[in-house]
Order: structure tokens, then C-alpha cells, then sequence
């Protein structure tokens, strides 16, 4: 008989019965909240053996759209993460694969650790350049980590970089890594550039708590943090909490944060075109980075994405809302999806762990000829 577990960082399936090579499961809910999309879990004593494995809840999903042509991710290695033969009735959506080796890994999109997120803090911080801030602890202990790379001076403007608000979206994090790696390359002539004209401020992961329970959007306390950004407290959103206090400190300018859509198969950006603050030159600098954006990297697109909120009809506790509309930050929130990319498809890997990482990357050709008008 094949046996499944999720017992390990940032899993997350129930088995409701095995019977022979077909698995019922069950997706559980966040720890303290009632949203459910995340899975992450694994199948051994499958080597040539074809499965079905039957998510009974999948229906029930916070965004069940999202398994609408949509198909899982697997590995056997837990690095290199492929697409399986996924389908989605509107209520049951099953996976059939058969594995070539004895164990096999299926997530909703490929997991990002919090083991790996040590490790990119620490290659980081081997670097002169960066400077580790950690302002305080998360519910579960957990350090919140905060990247400065380059020095404060006067001119030069505070961008930040903040991801993984919501913890199953963990492309989110992949992108910062790939935003980093660039960053801190001391052979890349951008990289240097910018941070002659700029200090970066980057949080790789704003819920570690959420991350390792295994949770789609809410910390240990079930809080969205994505909505605590007007009145944060240390008891509930002690990240949003710290993290804004710093950005406060450090007079930001720009913030991008880094998030992922279950439903809509592209990477777009959604900004602050409804606090009821909004100017014309916030505004031009905003469809300058899309634009830009778009140029350089074509997995980046401007035609699709959220409706355009009314001027004063901006959601003021989200990241975007607030920092926009009391601090006049150019925020924004970068959205990537889970499926595959509808104009530039990849069918075998779909949206992918490398193609975060090099959306990531090329956020910084972006960043540079605006560093100056911020």
C-alpha cells in the first residue's frame, strides 16, 4: 500500500482513506482562519505505479477557479518541479501520475522552505552590502528578517521589496530570490548602479508562522496580513506591525510587494489608482514601471489583471492602499500566477520557480531609471 504524509515544513493534505493506488484527501484549512487552496504533501511506495489521488475538498476552495486549467506540480527531488495530469469537476479535482521513483512531492505550486529562506538569508548576508534588521519575533518565535542592501544617504531613496504576505504563495519568494541573487552580484553593472542611487530594503518572507503551518493566507493567529496594514498590533500582526514601523523610519518611497493570483494566468501589477490621495505624477510613475516592465521581460503583461478601483475607493488596509495613501509611496502589488502563462506558455513546467526567479532579476533594469524621480 503507498503511504502519504504532510508532516514536514509548510505541508498540508488530510487522507480520508487509501484504497489500493487511489488516495481521498482533503485540504485542510488555515490553522485559526477558513481559507483552504494549499497543498503540499507526499506519496512513497508509488515507483511504477500509476496513482489517482482525489481531492474531495478542492471545491470548497477559498478560490476554486484556481483549479480550473490548472494542473499540480511534482518532484522527486524537492528542487526540480514539474506538471502532472491534473483535472477539476467544479468539486473533486484529481491527480493521476505515475511515479519513476519510490517517493514523490505534490504541492499546489513549488514550496518554498523555510529551511531554503535561512539559506538565502545567510548567502545574502555574505555579502558587504547587506545589513540584517530583525525588529522582532513572529506568534510561533519565528525572527522577521529584513534585508537592507547599501547605505542610507542622503539622495538616495528607500525602496523596499516585501513578499509572501500570504504564505501559499510561495512563487512570491522565488521571485525575491531571484531579485537578490541579481542584486547582489558585484559583476553586474545594473546591480552597481542602483545601489549607487538607491538603499534597498528586502523582507523575503513577511509569514514565516503561515509558511511552516502550512497555510494559504493567514499567520498563526489567522490574520490576513494583507489587511492589517491601517491599525496592525503586536497581538495579531506583529509583522505587518514591525515592518511598517521600519519603512516609516527609513522614509520609503517605492514598495513592491510580491504576491500571487490563484485564478487569472498572467503577471500583472495591481497599484493604488483608488486612495482618495492619488496625484497625477503618482500616477505616471506607476504606468512607467508597468510599462517598462512589460518591455523588458515578456512574462510581464499590462492588458490583464484586477478592475481598477474609483479614485476613493481604494481598500486602505491592504500594503498598496496604506503606504500610497498616508505616506504617498508609489506601492505596488505584483501578482503571479499559479497555472501557466496565457501568452507566453510553458506547458511542462508551467509558471515555474526559474521564471519567478528571472521575473525577479529583471525587476532591477526597471527599478534603476526611476530611482532618480522618486
Amino acid at each position: 500500500m503507498i503511504a502519504i504524509s504532510s508532516a514536514f515544513d509548510g505541508g498540508n493534505i488530510d487522507i480520508l482513506g487509501i484504497d489500493g493506488l487511489t488516495a481521498s484527501l482533503r485540504i485542510r484549512k488555515d490553522n485559526a482562519a477558513d481559507f483552504l487552496q494549499w497543498f503540499y504533501f507526499r506519496v512513497s511506495g508509488c515507483k511504477g505505479r500509476a496513482l489517482t489521488l482525489s481531492v474531495q475538498n478542492a471545491g470548497e476552495a477559498s478560490y476554486p477557479g484556481g483549479f480550473e486549467n490548472y494542473s499540480a506540480v511534482a518532484s522527486y527531488d524537492r528542487q526540480t518541479w514539474f506538471r502532472v495530469p491534473t483535472r477539476f469537476d467544479g468539486k473533486v479535482m484529481t491527480i493521476e501520475h505515475m511515479p519513476v521513483v519510490d517517493a514523490v512531492y505534490y504541492a499546489y505550486f513549488a514550496p518554498y522552505s523555510m529551511e531554503r529562506h535561512a539559506d538565502l538569508v545567510a548567502r545574502a548576508l555574505t555579502s558587504p552590502l547587506v545589513t540584517l534588521d530583525v525588529p522582532g519575533q513572529t506568534l510561533d518565535g519565528q525572527d522577521i528578517d529584513i534585508l537592507r542592501i547599501g547605505q542610507p544617504k542622503e539622495g538616495r531613496p528607500a525602496l523596499w521589496v516585501i513578499s509572501r504576505q500570504h504564505p501559499g504563495e510561495t512563487m512570491a519568494e522565488w521571485w525575491v530570490e531571484g531579485f537578490l541573487d541579481r542584486l547582489l552580484d558585484p559583476a553586474d553593472p545594473v546591480s552597481r548602479a542602483l545601489l549607487d542611487a538607491a538603499v534597498l530594503y528586502v523582507v523575503p518572507n513577511m509569514n514565516p508562522d503561515g509558511s511552516r503551518r502550512g497555510n494559504l493566507r493567514t499567520n498563526a493567529a489567522g490574520a490576513n496580513l494583507n489587511r492589517e496594514w491601517k491599525d496592525p498590533s503586536l497581538e495579531r500582526s506583529p509583522e505587518v506591525f514591525h515592518v511598517r514601523q521600519r519603512m516609516i523610519d527609513s522614509g520609503i518611497r517605492l514598495c513592491l510587494d510580491v504576491h500571487g493570483d490563484e485564478a487569472l494566468p498572467y503577471n500583472f501589477i495591481a497599484a493604488f489608482e483608488g486612495v482618495p490621495s492619488v496625484t497625477e505624477p503618482m500616477l505616471a510613475l506607476l504606468a512607467e514601471f508597468k510599462e517598462r516592465y512589460a518591455a523588458l521581460n515578456p512574462d510581464f503583461q499590462t492588458a490583464h489583471g484586477y478592475p481598477v478601483a474609483a479614485k476613493g475607493q481604494g481598500n486602505l488596509t491592504t500594503s498598496t492602499g496604506y503606504l500610497a495613501e498616508f505616506h504617498g509611496v508609489i506601492a505596488m502589488t505584483l501578482e503571479q500566477p499559479f497555472k501557466d502563462t496565457a501568452d507566453t506558455p510553458r506547458p511542462e513546467e508551467g509558471w515555474s520557480p526559474e521564471r519567478a526567479r528571472h521575473l525577479g532579476a529583471s525587476a532591477l533594469d526597471v527599478l534603476l531609471p526611476m530611482a532618480g524621480k522618486l
